[in-house]
């Protein structure tokens, strides 16, 4: 995908709003045995990548760090009229960070009121020394809000074509 395609689907104001507003996105990738998975996770995105962090020992970084190929959707919506997507691909990068990375708590703030955040804190510190940070930066991306007619171009066409 061109970089200006690429930039152009990400700046739509509804795929902004996903990326900085939901609080889970659906991660799919290949598992050490070469299956494919489907996992909810909670994320961050810092305008440039999509953070998600995880335990060490979680099977998802082993499989990434051998197959690091994934395609995640972030969505709302439970009518059609409400239906907005941002689908993205890209490889992820695997890091293991001493501590709790930022991102993992900003993730969850997300989702979290104040007094329940400094309580998954505190949890959270107790529980890990070290934490895998996964990075998945854009390299292919399609927005679409179906609410006003921004639609896969399949659909698109077979509109037009029943139109005709």
């Amino acid at each position: 995908m061109h970089m200006d395609e690429l930039a152009n689907e990400l700046h739509q104001e509804g795929a902004q709003d996903l990326l900085e507003n939901a609080t889970l996105l659906r991660l799919a990738y290949n598992g050490h045995d070469g299956l494919p998975r489907v996992i909810p996770i909670g994320f961050l995105w810092n305008g440039t990548e999509i953070v998600i962090c995880t335990a060490v020992t979680s099977p998802k970084v082993r499989a990434l760090r051998s197959r690091p190929e994934v395609a995640l959707t972030i969505d709302v919506g439970s009518t059609p009229s409400e239906a907005r997507s941002l689908l993205i691909r890209g490889r992820a990068t695997v890091e293991i960070v001493e501590g709790i990375p930022p991102e993992y708590l900003a993730a969850a703030r997300k989702s979290l009121g104040g007094e329940q955040s400094a309580g998954f804190e505190t949890e959270v510190a107790k529980l890990y020394d070290q934490m895998a940070r996964i990075s998945i930066v854009p390299a292919w991306a399609r927005f679409y809000d179906f609410g006003v007619g921004r639609l896969p171009s399949f659909l698109l066409e077979l509109i037009e074509e029943k139109r005709s």
